[in-house]
Formats: structure tokens, sequence, C-alpha cells
């Protein structure tokens, strides 16, 4: 997997970097209005090569793919730079595509910036007069007028400027009425048009990806300055967490228009669906950005004084001039759904990859034939996504084949594997359908065990666990603290040559079939709480530890355990006394490492649409109802977001890259959209999805109880987003020291 964009490509973003930071300065966005275009920006971006970008090398071009083009345009979203850009990037390309003697000059004047081109969206035949990007100060429109694509010479038009919502070079033309000259009359001229509005709905996506990352670091950064009762405003969760929740989906738009670009070039057959849900996501993620960044200015955020207003309109000009970011998702709807095709464009060269790699593939297919040779009917029945679905056979077998703990040494049952071949492990079990839950935990323990564990221990315990005969629980959590665990207070002291522990623990999920629970306790109360904490390992079958069951409406069953005198050796400390937190950081830096529940979030999205299939609505199949096809295509769209900000946190702790809150992004928004799809989809889907039995509606059904209590395992959403607010964003801290 590679996600670096190559050498050539960050010098060229590093240029436009620079130049627009100059030539595109808020002060001369400002000059610029209220026409919305720069002569000499537009100039200048000639003179860079912008125009000639995507315009084949032997038509004179420089010949670069649609992911150069997306750099580009990141940068003129960050700056707002005026012009329609993206428009004449795609229409130069085309331009020169169904290049004739005829058009050559055209060509020529407009990737000189003498001239500016752009794309009319609509059929002429059917809109005569439409609305176009650029439109009032283009040269030329190209556009499709049934089945031919023509050169519209639209110079001539008097009066095309209008006041607009965010002060640009829109306008409505009548298009019928200027003189146009022929560049296609066939079926190819077509096909390249439509590939030009595919093409175009990508870079637009990626302007405005740029334009939401720029007002969301300003209004960090303003959060950070501005201070309120005595304290920056970005300690206040109220302000902080809806930050938090931006830049994540930013993040994760990003990154779905690489993989669309990237699945275009590899001939996926969902990339087509790709491009309609990423231009819908990046629209609908820079309206919500600018009005949360907006909002931590308060006032001052309402005059003209502060750029962020700039932003807030720019990014509903973008978002609308398709019209509705709505049709972009029925339209993904219906190319998911309802077998609608779409024209995608020759993307170029794409040097990043998504790509897990062959040894990855090659364990993941042996996990495949473990569990397809093992899970018998019977065991099928068992199955569950939580600690009831355990078996001890099956954990067996999988320590002997050594697929329990692949990642750890070999002498030590593993086979060293890297974190992508996990990665493609976890998605054979999700397939499968075989609950993970007691080998994450006690892969946890183990590796806590081997990192800080005495010999004894390692020799009693440790032992075991890789041979498969024992599994482990957690228990952090207390009936009075919840994730407060430097509230803890059972408490472990000292008794001769080992340790009493005394208390109860919340939450310890799989205690009931384990043999040895990861304990925080205190061992001192004399110095500040998070300094006086100790981690044991403590079997569950010593004396005086009671397991008691507490059962959820997710169909699982978790514990509350109490103990009273527990005796264990010192031997089963893990580090030193008192030092706990060091022990514990490694282990919550286990359980933040970028997990997500993208595996839940198809099979709940299949099985709405297999419902769907099944469900009669109006004297039809429900599958066949645009409004179900958007919500559908929603769900769909979040799972590809949780694939791609899960990916991109295993690749950057692989590639060592700054922690900039990438885990946590993983799961907070796993969850998030876990949650709120399983509630859509089952309301989409009802009454039959109220029914608990076998097959999709039952599916629905448990994923609705599952998905409540994903936003809290391993750390809450608000923990989360707090996480992400101060590693992504430089805001103050916002919980307690």
């Amino acid at each position: 997997m590679n996600l670096h964009l190559s050498d050539d490509q960050r010098m060229m973003r590093e240029n436009f970097a620079r130049f627009l930071t100059e030539e595109s300065s808020m002060q001369r966005v400002r000059a610029a209005q209220p026409k919305g275009f720069d002569p000499a920006l537009w100039q200048g971006l000639a003179e860079m090569g912008a125009f000639s970008m995507r315009v084949p090398e032997e038509a004179g071009g420089l010949g670069l793919g649609v992911l150069d083009a997306v750099v580009l345009m990141e940068e003129v979203g960050r700056t707002l730079a005026s012009g329609p850009i993206a428009e004449t990037l795609v229409a130069t390309r085309l331009l020169a595509l169904l290049g004739t003697e005829a058009n050559g000059a055209v060509l020529d004047k407009s990737v000189q910036g003498q001239a500016v081109i752009t794309l009319a969206y609509h059929d002429l035949a059917e809109a005569p007069v439409q609305w176009v990007a650029g439109g009032a100060v283009a040269h030329y429109v190209i556009a499709r007028q049934g089945d031919m694509v023509v050169l519209v010479d639209v110079a001539g038009i008097d009066a095309r400027e209008e006041d607009n919502l965010a002060s640009t070079p829109i306008a409505e033309l009548n298009l019928a009425a200027a003189p146009k000259t022929p560049l296609a009359e066939d079926g190819h001229g077509i096909t390249l048009f439509n590939q030009a509005i595919e093409e175009w709905k990508l870079l637009v996506a990626a302007a405005l990806s740029g334009l939401s990352r720029e007002a969301v670091q300003l209004a960090s950064a303003y959060a950070c300055e501005r201070e309120a009762f005595g304290q920056p405003i970005g300690t206040y969760q109220a302000l902080s967490h809806p930050l938090a929740d931006r830049i994540t989906d930013i993040d994760g738009g990003k990154y779905f228009i690489w993989k669309a670009i990237h699945d275009i070039a590899h001939g996926e057959s969902d990339a087509a669906a790709q491009v309609s849900l990423a231009a819908w996501w990046s629209a609908r993620t820079a309206g919500k950005a600018v009005l949360h960044a907006l909002h931590v200015f308060g006032g001052y955020g309402l005059t003209t004084e502060y750029d962020i207003y700039l932003y807030n309109l720019r990014a509903k000009d973008w978002s609308l001039i398709l019209g509705d970011p709505e049709r972009l998702l029925e339209e993904g709807g219906r190319r998911l759904y309802a077998g609608e095709t779409a024209e995608l464009p020759d993307v170029g060269e794409v040097s990043i990859d998504f790509d897990l790699g062959e040894q990855a593939h090659q364990m993941a297919a042996e996990l495949d034939d473990f569990f397809t040779k093992t899970l018998t009917p019977e065991l099928k029945a068992k199955a569950h996504y939580s600690f009831d679905g355990f078996d001890a056979g099956v954990h067996k077998k999988l320590a002997e084949a050594k697929l329990l703990f692949p990642d750890w040494p070999v002498e030590w049952g593993g086979r060293a594997a890297p974190p992508y071949s996990m990665s493609a492990l976890s998605h054979i079990w999700e397939k499968h359908g075989w609950s993970h839950h007691a080998v994450g935990t006690t892969s946890m323990v183990g590796t806590m065990i081997r990192r800080f564990g005495s010999d004894e221990l390692k020799r009693d315990v440790l032992s075991k666990i890789v041979s498969g005969d024992v599994i482990c629980s957690l228990g952090y959590s207390e009936p009075h603290a919840g994730s407060d665990v430097f509230a803890a207070k059972t408490r472990a002291t000292r008794d001769g040559d080992g340790w009493r522990i005394d208390g109860s623990k919340m939450f310890t999920s799989g205690a009931n079939i384990a043999q040895y629970v990861l304990m925080l306790t205190r061992t001192n109360t004399e110095v500040a709480k998070h300094k006086g904490l100790t981690m044991f390992v403590v079997p569950l079958d010593a004396p005086g530890v009671e397991v008691q069951p507490v059962y959820t409406f997710q169909e699982e069953r978790t514990n509350i355990t109490y103990y009273e005198g527990v005796k264990i050796p010192d031997s089963y400390r893990l580090g030193d006394v008192d030092a706990g937190l060091k022990v514990m950081a490694a282990g919550l830096e286990l359980e933040h490492g970028g997990g997500s529940f993208a595996g839940h979030q198809r099979a709940m999205v299949d099985a709405a649409a297999e419902l769907c299939r099944d469900i009669t609505y109006g004297g039809r199949p429900l599958i066949e109802d645009p409004h179900a096809l958007k919500r559908l295509a929603k769900s769909m769209a979040h799972f590809y977001l949780t694939e791609m900000i899960a990916r991109r946190s295993l690749w950057s702790a692989v590639e060592k890259l700054p922690n900039l809150g990438y885990g946590p992004m993983a799961k907070m928004f796993s969850s998030e959209k876990f949650l709120e799809d399983a509630a859509d989809l089952l309301d989409l889907t009802a009454p039959y999805s109220l029914a608990n039995r076998e097959g999709p509606a039952g599916e629905l059904n448990l994923c609705y109880r599952h998905a409540q209590g994903t936003t809290i395992y391993g750390g809450t959403s608000e923990i989360h987003r707090s996480m992400i607010a101060e590693r992504a964003l430089g805001l103050p801290r916002s919980r307690a020291k």
C-alpha cells in the first residue's frame, strides 16, 4: 500500500501552493469581486502549465493524470482561486481529444491563458439556456447538443454578469443563440464528453476538500487564540468536537477521491458509483465545515473583516453549480443498485496504491480456507459477534495453525506477520462472521506480558496463551467510574511476598469463559491518582473471585466481577509498582490503533439491499424506489469512507508518520456511521426489519442493537473526538488533567 504522492507530484504541489498563496491571497480574492475573476492569476496559472496539464503530449500538453489535477485543485480550494479552473482543466483536454485543425487555435489560446474555455453540463437540446461555471468571463463553452459535441463561441453574448451568492463568474447563458462549431458528430464524441463530466466531478470535489480543510484550520487557529472565561475557547468541547468531526470527514473525503481515481485505473466495477458518492460527500462536507468554522468565530464570522465568510459562500457556489448535490447521491444509488453505467475518463498514471500486497492476500487465502473447512453448520449456528460466539475447539485449532496471533514473533507462536497482512486477515474473520473478541483481548494481554511480564508469568500464562489453551479478559472499568480509569478504586495491597486484591470491575466481557483478567488497580493513594496505579494479571479461578452476568439488549453477555481477598504472587505484576499508566498506555495504543467496523457496515448494507429486493412498495420492489436507492447509497458511501480512514491509519502507522489522531478517527467515524446507518436502514425496511428472523431482517435487527455499543467500546466517541481535536487540529486539551 502506498499513499505517498510521487516526487514530481509533491514538487508540483509545493510550486502551486507557493504561487497560489501569493497570487490568490484573500486580498486578491476580495479584489476580484464582484466578477470573481483575476486575469493576472489566470495568466500565471497558464504560464505554470496548469491548463495544459491534462492535454495529451501529442497535442502539445503535459499529459498528466487526474491525480495530478486533483493535487492542483486541492490548492485551488485552499486559496479560493478565482475562475473556472476545474472546468478549464477538463475542457482543454476534451478539446484536444476532439481535435481538429479548425479548433487548434482555440486550444492554443486556452492553454496559454489568452482565452477562457469552460463546459456546459446539460444537453443543449434539452436546456438551451443554462447556468455555466465561468460563463460570465468565458470565450468558449464545450457542450453536448443531442448526438453532437459543439464548441460554442460565447464572446459575443452581452450582459452576462449577474450578482450571485459568492461573487463568482457563474452566468445563465442562452447557448442556443450563440455561434457553434461541431467538434464531433458520433458516439465517440459523446463518450469523451461524458468522461469529461465525470472527471470534472472529481476535480470540484478535490477543490471542496481543500476549501473545507482550510476553513477548519482557520477556525482551529482562532479557537486557540480567542479566550472566554479565562481560557481558550478551543477547550470547550461544544466547539472542538464538531471540528474534530469535520476534519475526520475531510480526511476521509480526500482519500475517497483518491480511491475513486485508483479504482477507475484498475477497472473496479463500482468505480463510477464512487465518483458520484465522492462528489456528493465533498459537497456535503464543505457545507458542514464552513458552517461550523464560521460558528467558532461567533459574531466576528459574520463580518467582512474575517476571511471565513469567503469560504462559507464559496463552498456553496462550487457545490451547487451542477444543482442539488443530493442528485449525486441518487446517481450513486442508481449506479450501485439499478445497473446504471457511466463513461469514465482515462485517469492516466496513478502512483498511489490501496492494495495490501501479495503476502497479505496469501495469508488471507489460507485463513479463508481454514474457516471454510473448520466452521461446520453447527459452529456457524453458534457464531456471534461478541464473546458469546467463542469456541474453544476452533481457538485451539487456530493456535495450532499459527493463525491465532500471526503478528507475534515466531518464537511466541506467531509468524511475524506485518500490519497489512493482519488487516487482510481481519476481513476474513468478518467474512465468515466469526467472533474475534477473545483473540483481540487475549492478544492484547499476551503482548503486554511479552513486554512487561516476569519470566514466571511468561511460563505460567503466556505459554498457555500461545498454545490456545486460555483466553483473557480486560478489567479496566469500575461501576462508579466508567471510562475514567484514573478513578480506579480496586485496591492491590502488599501481602507478604505477593498482593491482595479487593474491589470490583464492570464490563469484564468474557470473564465467564476466560482464565485470566488484565487488571488495573490502585496501589498508592498518597500520590496523584494517575501515578498510583499498577497492572496485574489475575487468575479468574482464584479464591475470592466472583463473576456475575450482565446482559445487554445487544444479545450479548458482559460481566461484573468482584474480588475479595484475592491473593496473587508479585510475579503476576506487569511493570513497576505505581507505574501502571505506562503499561496501560501500551494497551490503549493497541486498542486505539485504528480498528473499524467496516465489515459490519458492509454486511449491514448488503442485508438492507437484499431486503429491499424482497419488499414490495407501491406495486414494485422497494429497491427500485429512488428514495431507497439514495439511502442505500449513503450507507455505502459511509462504508467506503470508513475503509479509507482506516487504511490511512494503517498506512501511516506502517510508515511511522506523525500520529495526528488517525486511529481515533477510524474508530470514531466507523462507529458513528454504523450507528447512524443501522437506524436509518432499519427505518427504510420497516416493519420487516423488526422481525428477528433468520436472513436479512434479522441481520438488520441485530446490527441496530450491536451498533449502539460500538460508540462506547474502546473509549467513547467523545473521548476520541477530544483526541482528534488535540492531535489533528492542535486544539488545547479539553479533558481534566
